[in-house]
This record gives structure tokens, C-alpha cells and sequence, in this order.
């Protein structure tokens, strides 16, 4: 008896486990962030010039939670150089977070190399406009009929 009842708790708390993973990492997957790299993983993105750019989102995570947000950012020598952040009211905020270490921001495919804060957050800059076009998918043919 003694036997039957440990395995049933056993296997019981291991379906949770199972399910509580399971659960988590749908979680993790609909984060903001997550679902623009996984678009620009998929479709590559084209190569960003010197500029202005106001069209940019920049992404603030920490650990499996992320916000973005509008913003803008000065690009020269294909590094970031300075990044704002959109208000409510149509102005920008410069972004003034300690950076953990003094390196130059590359951007590629499209997105700036992850900047890490004093604060454990990860910020990066995503250039949305630059996503390559979906590719055209193939055109599937018709089924046969019993004409």
C-alpha cells in the first residue's frame, strides 16, 4: 500500500513539474522581444546606415520579461551612439541607464548588439523598417476531382 500511495504522489508531482515547464516557456515565448527576433531571425534584415533613425524599438529585459518601446537613435560608423526613448506627448527621452561595460553597440541584422546595464537589465535597439519582405510562399496545387 505504503508502495502504491509513494508512487502516486511521485507521479503525480512530476505531471506538475512537466506541466509547470510547459507552462512557463509558452510564457517566456510571447514576450515582446522574443517574437521580434524570432521575425527578424526569420526574414534577415538589410544594412543600416549612418543616420537618424525614429522609427526604432528598444527593449529593456530583465530576465524573462520585457517591455518595448518607441524610440529613436543616432547611428555613425554602423554603432549606436545615443538612443531615446518616445514619450506620450511626441517628444523623446534620452536613455541614461549605467552601462556594465564601455563598448562599442554594432548593429546586426538589424538589431544592436545586447547592451547590458549595472542593473541587470539587457537593452537592445531594433530597426524594424529594415526587415527584409516576407518571401513569397509556394502556391499550393488543387486537389483532384471526380470530374
Amino acid at each position: 500500500m505504503k508502495k502504491i500511495l509513494f508512487t502516486l504522489v511521485l507521479f503525480i508531482s512530476v505531471t506538475i513539474t512537466v506541466y509547470a515547464q510547459a507552462g512557463k516557456k509558452v510564457e517566456d515565448e510571447s514576450n515582446c522581444y522574443i517574437k521580434w527576433a524570432q521575425k527578424f531571425e526569420a526574414r534577415g534584415a538589410e544594412d543600416v546606415a549612418d543616420g537618424t533613425y525614429s522609427d526604432v524599438i528598444i527593449t529593456f529585459r530583465a530576465g524573462s520579461d520585457a517591455e518595448c518601446f518607441n524610440g529613436k537613435c543616432d547611428v555613425k560608423d554602423s554603432r549606436i551612439i545615443a538612443m531615446y526613448t518616445k514619450l506620450e506627448d511626441g517628444t523623446y527621452a534620452l536613455v541614461k541607464k549605467k552601462l556594465r561595460y564601455d563598448f562599442p553597440v554594432t548593429i546586426t541584422n538589424g538589431m544592436s548588439k545586447t547592451v547590458p546595464t549595472l542593473d541587470d537589465e539587457l537593452i537592445n535597439v531594433l530597426f524594424v523598417k529594415k526587415i527584409k519582405p516576407k518571401k513569397a510562399s509556394f502556391e499550393k496545387a488543387a486537389e483532384p476531382t471526380d470530374d
